[in-house]
Order: structure tokens, then sequence, then C-alpha cells
């Protein structure tokens, strides 16, 4: 298996390439459209063809690359099907694997972070790779106040989900807000402040319910954008157009 990590530095968001070696299958999990010219050089470097885009929910805090890859490149729009988005080629769940030639891809059922986040699992054969989406960051987690997030539910997911994996589980966010890149399920279980040392729910809810974050700020129009598989919405403010802007115009 092929694989790459590649950084959105606006949002702090990472796009993970998988191709099958054997088979000449590829697919970009949670792309960003600000980055989409990027991944297309990743893919001409390395003499590869797009053939899905994954991603784990509906993001908040940018516009998905999936659309705009679509139309560029002819791959197929994947998502969880639970979201029962119209622009979704491919709708996955959990207990039926998604292939990409022979890799193998487990959607695991998260929510929590939002009401339909699903994770995604691959064993490479010498080890396990999660891809956590939002759900578990390093030494973090994804925040539950907003667009159907529930806190006592990410801890029932983090918990049942992925803390019952190996502790030498890979673990790949989709952000990391301090230049990691990636952790395991073993530090996690033992070094996460909100999650780790046997944290019980009640204080994980605690915890969660008194960060006092600010308000997302591109969350206005990047649901609804994300609704429409990375559409550009007209309520896009000017600071954030450029990417728009330059796709509309091809």
């Amino acid at each position: 298996m092929l694989f790459r990590q590649m950084i959105e530095p606006d949002s702090s968001t990472y796009t993970y390439l998988v191709h099958c070696p054997d088979t000449g299958r590829t697919a970009l999990i949670d792309p960003v459209l600000d980055t989409v010219e990027r991944d297309l050089s990743v893919l001409q470097e390395l003499g590869l063809k797009l053939d899905f885009t994954l991603d784990t929910h509906i993001h908040a805090d940018h516009l998905t690359g999936a659309r705009r890859l679509k139309e560029l490149t002819g791959s197929h729009i994947v998502g969880p099907a639970v979201d029962q988005l119209p622009c979704t080629d491919i709708g996955v769940r959990e207990g039926e694997p998604f292939r990409v030639g022979n890799i193998e891809i487990h959607p695991l059922f998260t929510p929590g972070h939002t009401d339909h986040h699903h994770a995604y699992l691959i064993d490479s054969g010498t080890h396990k790779m999660l891809f956590s989406g939002d759900a578990l960051l390093i030494e973090a987690c994804g925040r539950t106040d907003f667009q159907s997030g529930d806190a006592a539910t990410l801890y029932r997911s983090i918990h049942d989900k992925f803390f019952t994996l190996p502790d030498e589980t890979l673990v790949y966010p989709c952000h990391d807000y301090e230049g990691r890149q990636i952790t395991t399920i073993g530090q996690e279980k033992n070094r996460n402040p909100r999650l780790g040392n046997g944290k019980t729910l009640e204080e994980f809810v605690e915890i969660m319910d008194n960060m006092d974050l600010p308000y997302p700020r591109k969350i206005d129009f990047a649901v609804p954008g994300n609704q429409q598989c990375g559409a550009c919405p007209a309520n896009v403010p000017e600071e954030y157009r450029a990417p728009c802007v330059r796709h509309d115009q091809g």
C-alpha cells in the first residue's frame, strides 16, 4: 500500500492518500477544496489516477474537495450512507467494508462530534491504521457543542470503537493544531487529558461542557456547502472565496 499524509494549513486538516499498487486504485480521505491543486500535483507526481474521495463527516471548518475532484478526475464521492446526500456516489456503512482495490477500509460508526460521523480502519497486514476523523485527535477530541454533537455519545464511540483496538493501532486524525502527525490508541488511553487514565463518562461530559470554545469561523457556509459535497454557497465571505473563485473559473 502506498500512503501519504498531507495538511491544509488554514484549517489544520489532514488529507490522506491511500493507493493499492496491485490494482492501481487510489482514494483520498478528507480532501479540502483549498488544496485540490496540491492533491492533483501529488497524484501526477506519483503517476496515479484518483478513483475515490472519502469523507469522515460533514465538516464545519472547511469545504471538502470531493465535488471539485470529481469534476476534474471523474472520481467517485464516497461518504456515510446515513447522511443521505444526493451528491454522494457510494454510501458506506459499518459492517460493510469498502474496497480500494485490494485494500479493505472498514467504516466505524462513531457519532458524538456529529451525529453521523464515521472513522475508517485499515489493516495493512503489519499494523492497523485508524483514520479517526474529528472524533479522536492527538491528546484531544472533536467538539460536541454544535452540529448535533453530544459528549456522552462521543465518549461511548471512543471507548467502544477505538479503545477496544490494539494499543499499537496507529491513529491518523483529521486535524492537529500543534504540528503533530500521528498517535496510537495506547498513547491516547494513557495521555489524552480528556479521555485517558480511566476518565469516567461524567468527568468527560463535564470537561466538554465547560470548554467555552469560539464559534467556528467557517461553519455557516461549510456545513451547507458540504451537504452538497463541497459546493460553494453564496454566503462564503470574501476572505474565504479565493478557492471558490479559482475553481469556478476553471
